[in-house]
């Protein structure tokens, strides 16, 4: 019995001595997968923001007379203007009466003038005949500077009625777009009342507020790339930075003006990208770029075709490549076709081009 036990741990030995001595199976690959190395390109900086339209100056219209009935409103919202051009009238018939009395007035005075200063002259000569005293003489002589100092007041007067004549027709201050009408014909308006607004010059900008620690990047002339509502870019150029900063945001408004006729309108939101210079970077395909758990990784072919996972630290993507700022180095073959199907450690086969 003891002899038979003996027998079968020898032959269990042999059969554990032969099975150490197996090779182990070559790894097969499981995914075909194409690759490319990082390179370096010359990227756009840019600075993400949000901010609204709005017009660069709008100009609150209104009359200066008050009282009077409006005759006519001769421009609607979105209408183009030119400066000087008539944009409302009220009615003129009071105007024009108090404009015919005050020229009255100025002839007459100036009639009376023209007779003092001939009285006072012909006073003269009677004065050195000794014809009249001399305080008549200098009665001659006060009535001549008086109705003088008359045409002077009725010269005012005239002009004044003239002027508030002219207060009837409401003109464009400038050329711009009527962006807003808050009167009707008929309505009766008082002196200060905001009746049109007119967008000065057609001009947008739009305002957007820059964390502080982007500020000290930005320049003025600096373009900005924003995305209409049908989906067109609108480039604009940076204006203005604000010199102060919100304490509370800790944040500054920056001035972007924007083409005329583009496709934004004031009062809408915009995002949009100000553009900070240009920088060379290292970018990999976007395809490669695998997003886990909130991380990126890429995969990197190693030895014996078997790839290893790196977590990467990514920046802007411009077109169909994307910036690596850490995790990668220059030599590296970057997995690309078929990286989100990898898990470290796998194999892999390369191939090249579209080949599968």
């Amino acid at each position: 019995m003891s002899t038979k036990i003996v027998a079968l741990l020898v032959f269990t030995l042999a059969l554990g001595a032969c099975g150490g001595k197996r090779e182990a199976a070559p790894a097969v690959s499981s995914l075909t997968v194409t690759v490319a190395s990082p390179s370096t390109e010359s990227v756009v900086r840019e600075v993400a923001a949000s901010g609204s339209v709005a017009a660069w100056q709008e100009m609150i219209l209104g009359v200066e007379l008050g009282g009077l009935r409006v005759a006519r409103v001769l421009v609607e919202p979105g209408d183009e203007v030119k400066l000087g051009q008539p944009l409302l009238e009220l009615d003129r018939r009071t105007l024009e009466i108090q404009a015919r009395q005050a020229e009255a007035n100025w002839q007459r005075a100036k009639a009376n003038a023209l007779l003092a200063a001939a009285q006072a002259q012909r006073g003269e000569s009677l004065l050195a005949q000794n014809l009249i005293s001399s305080n008549n003489h200098e009665e001659l002589q006060a009535n001549r500077a008086r109705t003088a100092a008359e045409v002077l007041v009725a010269e005012a007067e005239r002009d004044s009625a003239t002027l508030k004549l002219g207060f009837a027709t409401l003109r464009a201050p400038d050329d711009g777009v009527i962006s807003a009408r808050n009167v009707q014909p008929g309505q009766v308006v008082s002196v200060g009342n905001e009746l049109l607004r007119l967008i000065r010059r057609g001009r947008l900008e739009w305002r957007a507020e820059i964390a502080e620690n982007d500020l000290a990047r930005l320049a003025v002339g600096a373009s900005v790339a924003l995305r209409g509502p049908d989906g067109t870019e609108v480039t604009g150029v940076i204006r203005a930075v604000s010199p102060a900063i919100d304490p509370r945001t800790r944040t500054a408004v920056v001035y972007a003006d924007l083409p005329q006729n583009a496709a934004l309108r004031a009062g809408m939101f915009a995002e949009g990208r100000l553009r900070i210079g240009a920088a060379e970077v290292t970018v990999v395909p976007r395809q490669s770029v695998v997003f886990r758990d909130g991380f990126a990784y890429l995969f990197v072919l190693g030895e014996a075709d078997r790839v290893v996972q790196r977590r990467v630290e990514t920046g802007s993507t411009q077109g169909e490549l994307i910036e690596i700022r850490a995790g990668v180095q220059s030599g590296d073959r970057v997995i690309v076709r078929g990286a989100g199907f990898l898990a470290d450690g796998d194999v892999v086969k390369v191939v090249t081009g579209d080949a599968s």
